[in-house]
């Protein structure tokens, strides 16, 4: 305890300069440890959630009383959003119990709306055609997902939902029927931000640990000689530094709060929560709060060494060791791991990441980037050590001196930085193998909508929604139910894509043959539908809003082959019709209007959200894809977006801090070397190739490093892409604009005024 008291006096007694380094170091903490709070929420976010979804969910069977509580759920798409509708119809006997978020069921004629769902009738008024009846209360907190949930509970009569009705039982599930990430999918994205945040995080902190650590060094080497035990100097450094880290744990779970209640009121792009499901748990708070300091108290007993080791070489600065290679065994067995998974993609046979696989590509990722940060003082020393024996510059030769006698600092400095490439690269990775997984396999994404349920001029201006890259008609041939041959008649049913030549080669990959104004065969080789149907065989489409009741088409031996893709609606017409085939103003009757854009998820959303302005009410439907796994993709990419911004602000702040502690502790060296005659610019070359160098290596590593995690992840993730070589010009950019910032922030390193009163011994 003396020790301890000890340390906190020289800690506020040492000098102005002493007590900014220590809040710094506070402050640096706080930053790091609301990051780490808002990582450590995240699941607890998503599980608020999916409770929600689950306490709500109608519990129903097929088998009740003949005059039960009936309930139809109907979730349908508005714009990119899913558009939940539960309608309930009392019966005499049956449950009573309201769901969450009401009192009471809502009788005929009420109906209960979200909070964005009362906003949007407002804005968009076709909307109340899905919600018959009249709006009587808003639905509560407890029984939404999240605040921008469109949902509705619509009371209505048994006879209205008699046809697909299940009777009531109550309300609530173990389970989420739509989670807001599946679990598989929450597995990788857990395994993103505790690349991209909780690794940086860890150095970030221990380089806010090790602040002023030449000059605290020094003393505690004066209190070694003054016969202080090595174990009560350990107690004293720890002293500042464990008090710097609660006082930063403190002020993190404080600025952590406040960045809930701001940003669960304004929300993230595809995530919002209610503030209560952003609040601190018990465990968040103890890992904040015990987690932070042992670190600190680690790094201290760690830095403390080699001033209880040998006081006399700290306080006459004699030549440091060389950095250990402990490290670079790290950083090797790292890249065995993961360069093994590459190997086993280049030979054909690639590794599933299954059972053990799974766990050997997360360790090798950690231990590659554990390495990299641990190997980066060897190879700064070793660079210095070769360049400032053969160079003949005296700028590269001081530079080149001064890393070789305090590579450690140099690489405080750095580390941060390195460790953000490094995690951009993993970051693609998870991306690339996400969307795999949910996106569909094509390039082209397809809307069917009723053509029924939009009138001539909302087709024409969904046609030129924005993303929209061309559209056509699918309409399906009548069959006689009162036939006195009905086999035949059903026989002889097809679909018919009405569309020119220029719109059936933007929907599918290739077409061969066609020709504008006939009516030609669709053929594609990887596709049997339409096969048995002979040439010549009728088919009828029956019409509405012009002169003729119906069209007859023939199927003709001409034949337009192509190639489609695999989850596209074009691949169920047997037909190509030319729109000049059909009567001036008509429109099929049993007839769909098809949308094709990019698959692009922001494409997407935004090609429905033009649908939805365009016809609010009309059935969206979506080609081999629904809009819950949309709105999943986009819950993911905001994560990792969130994920990469913070690892950028960890990265950015532990150069900030380490920078500023640089320029502090090397007043003194600076002003020793401008009193004897070097010039301010050419000082200011040497701070720049202090950092630049080492910097540029360490960049090159993470660049090859990261991109083999990469590829390992990929895969054993078994997707298409393995090797992603679209991503290193994005890279190699964000390398040269780290090394912009870092040549720039060591600028001010070197001030205008001298001051003598820095080089006085202690």
């Amino acid at each position: 305890m003396t020790e301890f008291l000890l340390g906190l006096r020289l800690l506020f007694g040492a000098g102005r300069g002493n007590r900014v380094r220590f809040f710094l170091m506070a402050a640096g903490g706080s930053l790091g440890v609301c990051c780490l709070a808002l990582v450590l929420t995240v699941p607890g976010i998503l599980q608020a959630h999916d409770g929600r979804a689950a306490a709500r969910q109608p519990v129903s069977s097929s088998e009740g009383a003949a005059d039960g509580t009936l309930v139809l759920q109907r979730s349908d798409a508005y714009g990119s959003k899913s558009f939940t509708r539960v309608f309930i119809a009392q019966g005499k006997r049956g449950t009573r119990s309201a769901p969450p978020g009401l009192t009471a069921l809502p009788a005929p004629g009420e109906v209960f709306v979200s909070p964005r769902l009362h906003a949007l009738l407002r804005e968009a008024p076709a909307v109340k055609g899905l919600l018959p009846g009249r709006e009587t209360g808003i639905i509560g907190a407890s029984g939404l997902a999240h605040p921008d949930e469109l949902y509705a509970y619509i009371g209505t009569t048994p006879a209205r939902i008699a046809d697909g009705s299940r009777t009531l039982k109550g309300f609530g599930y173990d389970y989420a029927p739509n989670p807001a990430v599946e679990p598989s999918t929450l597995t990788d994205v857990r395994f993103a931000l505790a690349t991209l945040v909780l690794l940086p995080l860890g150095i970030f902190l221990s380089v806010c640990a090790r602040l002023s650590a030449a000059s605290r060094m020094r003393r505690l080497a004066a209190l070694r000689l003054l016969g202080l035990g090595v174990r009560g100097i350990r107690r004293v450094n720890s002293a500042e530094t464990v008090v710097a880290a609660l006082l930063g744990a403190f002020l993190g779970l404080a600025e952590y709060w406040v960045l809930n209640q701001v940003m669960s009121r304004t929300g993230l792009s595809a995530l919002r929560w209610y503030p209560a499901d952003g609040a601190l748990s018990a465990t968040t708070v103890a890992v904040c709060l015990v987690g932070c300091p042992a670190l600190a108290w680690f790094v201290g007993r760690r830095s403390a060494r080699e001033a209880a080791a040998d006081p006399l070489a700290v306080r006459r600065t004699a030549p440091p060791r060389p950095p250990s290679k402990w490290g670079g065994l790290l950083l090797v067995s790292g890249l065995g791991i993961v360069s093994g998974y590459c190997a086993t993609g280049l030979t054909g046979r690639p590794a599933s990441s299954v059972g053990m696989n799974a766990l050997l590509v997360v360790g090798g990722v950690v231990l590659t980037g554990v390495g990299l940060v641990l190997t980066l003082p060897l190879l700064s020393y070793v660079l210095a050590r070769r360049v400032g024996r053969t160079t003949r510059s005296l700028t590269l030769s001081l530079a080149m001196r001064r890393n070789e006698a305090e590579p450690g600092s140099t690489m405080r400095v750095v580390t941060g930085l390195v460790l953000l490439v490094y995690a951009a690269s993993l970051a693609q990775g998870v991306l690339i193998q996400l969307e795999q997984v949910t996106r569909p396999d094509g390039p082209v994404q397809d809307y069917s909508l009723s053509l029924s349920g939009i009138s001539t001029q909302q087709e024409r201006d969904l046609g030129n929604v924005p993303g929209v890259r061309t559209h056509a008609v699918m309409m399906n041939s009548w069959v006689d139910p009162e036939s006195p041959r009905p086999g035949e008649a059903f026989a002889s049913s097809a679909t018919a894509l009405v569309a020119t030549c220029a719109q059936l080669d933007r929907m599918v990959r290739h077409t061969r043959g066609c020709v504008d104004g006939e009516v030609m065969r669709l053929v594609d080789p990887n596709s049997s539908v339409g096969s048995d149907l002979k040439p010549g065989a009728p088919f009828r489409f029956r019409l509405t809003g012009g002169t003729a009741a119906h069209v007859d088409v023939a199927l003709p031996a001409a034949k337009v082959v192509y190639s489609g893709y695999s989850a596209s609606a074009v691949g169920n017409a047997v037909l190509l019709v030319p729109p000049s085939a059909l009567p001036a103003h008509a429109r099929p009757r049993d007839a769909e209007l098809l949308l094709t854009s990019s698959s692009e998820p922001a494409q997407v959303r935004g090609v429905l959200d033009g649908i939805g302005s365009v016809a609010p009410i009309a059935e969206v439907e979506l080609v081999g894809l629904n809009v819950q796994g949309l709105e999943q993709i986009s819950v993911v990419e905001t994560l990792l977006a969130l994920g990469m911004v913070m690892g950028l602000l960890i990265g950015v702040a532990a150069f900030l801090v380490s920078v500023t502690d640089r320029a502090v502790e090397r007043r003194a060296q600076v002003t020793a070397v401008t009193l004897i005659g070097a010039r301010t610019r050419t000082l200011r070359a040497v701070q720049c190739l202090q950092v630049v160098p080492p910097l540029a290596l360490g960049l090159v590593l993470a660049v090859v490093t990261g991109k083999l995690a990469e590829s390992s992840y990929l895969i054993t993730g078994g997707g298409a892409i393995r090797w992603d070589i679209d991503g290193l010009p994005l890279l190699g950019i964000a390398a040269a604009g780290v090394v912009s910032i870092a040549a720039v922030g060591s600028l001010p390193l070197v001030g205008r005024r001298i001051d003598p009163e820095l080089i006085r011994r202690d």
